[in-house]
């Protein structure tokens, strides 16, 4: 209890020093949240950095009696569905092309690469529980781990082997969402879908993918790379689109 005092009494000193007429309002409830954005519901936590590294990004529920600081992002009562495709190659490519950086570590943001992320077009029932099976395998295969931290299960090096084949089995579920077999490299991935947003973007595309989609090459280059270049700055302006995906939030906003 004297720590907890001692954490009211610093906040109520903080908010007294503050340019902010309304933080200064507050110092007469310093055991209250100035803004109570916690979920009231379990939510999936999302990193705002992880380092560069990492292959996947250590997304996990919490409950709601874990609060929620301003270094995460929380959607609200995610399914299994949703689960699945942020922890799937799909979500992690994406990521380390369109995240801004912490010196060099990944940094995470609603706006540019969650808002913009393609999700699936019309997956069938049967891919959804595909993904939603291996979803929880995933889950399972952490439980075998209880004294290790999610920084450690997901350390490039030290990484459970079960829980790898965990993840590339959720990948192959995710790629079959998206009408695809698997890709040569990630770079045939990113291009992928790039080509995907633009389809969702584009007021002229079609929505539906082609049925025969042309050989790309290993490497992303030439017009492939001008139409990365182009899309990142249309990412960063905020003119994108995105599919109905579950809200994002910070602070659980």
């Amino acid at each position: 209890m004297p720590m907890v005092l001692q954490r009211v009494s610093e906040v109520k000193s903080f908010r007294e020093k503050s340019t902010d007429k309304n933080t200064q309002k507050w110092a007469e409830k310093p055991y209250l949240f100035q803004t109570n954005r916690q979920p009231k519901n379990s939510y999936l936590a999302i990193p705002e950095v992880s380092s560069e590294n990492r292959r996947f990004l250590p997304i996990s529920y919490l409950s709601a009696d874990v609060i929620a600081s301003n270094l995460i992002y929380t959607i609200e009562n995610s399914s299994l569905f949703e689960f699945g495709i942020m922890n799937s190659e799909m979500h992690n490519s994406w990521t380390r092309v369109v995240c801004g950086r912490l010196k060099s570590d990944y940094r995470y943001s609603a706006s540019i690469v969650y808002n913009n992320f393609p999700w699936p077009m019309n997956p069938t029932e049967k891919q959804k529980q595909a993904i939603e099976d291996a979803a929880q395998e995933i889950l399972d295969v952490r439980k075998n781990y209880p004294d290790s931290s999610l920084a450690d299960l997901y350390d490039p090096i030290l990484m459970p082997a079960d829980l790898l084949k965990a993840h590339k089995k959720l990948n192959k579920a995710v790629d079959a969402a998206y009408g695809k077999k698997g890709f040569d490299n990630e770079a045939e991935r990113v291009a992928f879908l790039f080509d995907l947003y633009q389809q969702y973007t584009s007021p002229t595309a079609p929505l539906e993918p082609e049925t025969k989609p042309k050989r790309r090459s290993k490497k992303l280059r030439g017009d492939a790379l001008t139409l990365l270049t182009n899309l990142c700055n249309e990412l960063i302006s905020g003119d994108g689109v995105l599919m109905d995906a579950p809200r994002l939030s910070i602070y659980g906003q």
